[in-house]
């Protein structure tokens, strides 16, 4: 599985409930159509073990079969739709992609 990694906090006008609502509902719409998409977990943030990882809301996993898909994922007019979607909401994110390995399976 090749995944794209979200961590993002809401807007400062927003509330946690309203930003989680947002991003499970109007915007996993959108999300949930981007081609050659296989898997998408979403956690919701409600506690940082420590100060400095402190202020996020949640973290989306959207996993594709290879790198390539995910690319082509990037590349298409549903991504830009979601893209577009959230445009200028002036939270924070980070976005990172990369190979997953099963590390545990209990």
């Amino acid at each position: 599985m090749y995944n794209l990694v979200l961590l993002a906090s809401r807007p400062p006008d927003w509330t946690h409930e309203r930003f989680i609502d947002w991003w499970r509902g109007e915007h996993a719409e959108l999300t949930c159509r981007l081609p050659g998409l296989r898997s998408w977990r979403h956690t919701e943030v409600d506690a940082a073990l420590e100060p400095r990882s402190e202020g996020w809301d949640g973290v989306s996993v959207l996993g594709f079969d290879t790198a390539e898909d995910l690319r082509q994922a990037l590349d298409s007019p549903e991504w830009a739709a979601a893209v577009a979607q959230v445009g200028d909401m002036k939270g924070r994110r980070i976005v990172v992609m990369g190979g997953e390995r099963e590390m545990y399976a209990g």
